[in-house]
């Protein structure tokens, strides 16, 4: 799963600012106080409700198509999502990984002084086409 693009609602709020929701996620709303801090809770929020929908292993909505979302007193604004960039920033616990290599392979690596560790996570993200 790379970027999703989901449609929220921009309203205007009374006192200023801006509150926004997601057709798609009800449970999503946040707020800003102009455009551009709305924007930025919005992929905040949207970025929270679309990993605990996933670590409580929910569906994942199918974002809506534009033409049938009715804004009725607000506007419509895409939200683009990047679920690898959000993982990154926000989930880079270290996890402990048991593995075996040749003895041979060990030992020339370990004179050479590798980090196995680093290595690994750069062959996992070159195999899995995840770029830094």
């Amino acid at each position: 799963m790379g970027k999703l693009f989901y449609p929220a609602i921009f309203h205007k709020a009374e006192e200023g600012g801006f509150w926004i929701s997601f057709p798609d996620i009800p449970e999503c709303l946040t707020e800003g106080d102009d455009m551009q801090q709305a924007y930025e809770m919005a992929v905040e929020a949207l970025g929270l409700a679309l990993v605990n929908r996933k670590e409580e292993k929910e569906e994942i909505p199918v974002p809506s198509e534009i033409d049938r979302i009715q804004e009725e007193d607000g506007t419509l604004v895409i939200v683009e999502f990047d679920i690898q960039e959000y993982l990154r920033k926000h989930n880079s616990k270290a996890v402990k990984k048991t593995l075996s290599i040749p003895e041979w392979l060990n030992e020339e690596a370990t004179a050479m002084g590798v980090n196995f560790s680093q290595v690994l996570q750069e062959a996992l993200m070159n195999k899995l086409n995840i770029g830094r």
